[in-house]
């Protein structure tokens, strides 16, 4: 029986000969286009390393400077009302009157639509963007603008913002205008590469712009795509809605009122 297995096993061996390979693994050498791929991505990781980096390091000087001037300007702000209740104070006890300067800011919004817009009016509302209903934009006054709001009475409603409602629009419904599109204003970022030639960097040098009605008020102002204000809560009267502010309806100037509005339709 043994023999019969040895002489199988000699017969498929001659027929199948063993062939023994040598392992050559540890001298073969790493094709050289690999090695340049490696040293590419090496380059490439150690470079987008750096830029995070950099990135980073930018990221937190700009929070620490865009912090000091929003406390700068609140600072500002803060000076310039105590300024104006000492001057009533003094005032009141010289027994005069205090006379505060002239605004120089001023929220336009609609509350009328295209029906019996004459076109003149019309004109005048599309040179202060006001093409849709709830539209608000913020115009300079001048003598100028003036005699353009007194002409769009019947369909705006306007008056003077303070720098919380500057803010809250802002924050709030500001989108900006960059390459012709409408972006919302969710980061500094886009503050920066709107108006970055200005030094306008982040929302607190914007607001500070408008509110003080700066040298840049007008790039400043172009930036800020028109607000798209909402239905004031309980609405508009219809009785009412085309009557003049002074005679209980909505329509003309509004003084500070315009503020508890702008509340509403936020």
């Amino acid at each position: 029986m043994n023999d019969q297995n040895e002489s199988r096993l000699h017969s498929t061996s001659s027929l199948f000969p063993l062939v023994f390979f040598r392992s050559t693994t540890n001298n073969m050498k790493t094709p050289e286009s690999v090695l340049k791929k490696q040293a590419t991505q090496e380059k490439l990781a150690a470079a987008a390393a750096a830029a995070a980096k950099a990135a980073a390091a930018k990221a937190e000087a700009d929070a620490a400077k865009f912090e000091a001037n929003s406390k700068k300007y609140d600072e500002e702000y803060e000076a310039a009302q105590k300024l104006a209740v000492d001057n009533r104070r003094k005032a009141k006890a010289d027994g005069g009157f205090f006379v505060p300067a002239e605004p120089k800011l001023a929220l336009v919004i609609r509350i009328r639509g295209i029906i019996g817009v004459s076109p003149k009016a019309k004109k005048v509302m599309q040179l202060f963007r006001l093409r849709q209903l709830h539209n608000a934009t913020f115009v300079k006054l001048n003598e100028a603008t003036i005699r353009m709001l007194r002409l769009i009475e019947p369909y705006v409603t306007y008056g003077y913002p303070t720098r919380a409602t500057v803010k809250k629009l802002v924050y709030k419904r500001g989108f900006g205008k960059i390459n012709k599109q409408r972006i919302p204003i969710a980061t500094n970022a886009v503050i920066a590469e709107g108006l970055g030639d200005t030094g306008i960097e982040c929302a607190a040098d914007l607001i500070n712009e408008i509110y003080t009605v700066g040298p840049n008020f007008k790039k400043a102002n172009n930036f800020l795509w028109p607000f798209k204000l909402s239905n004031p809560k309980g609405g508009f009267s219809s009785k009412t809605k085309l009557l003049h502010f002074m005679e209980g309806g909505e329509a003309g100037a509004r003084g500070e009122e315009i503020n508890k509005l702008v509340a509403k339709m936020i």
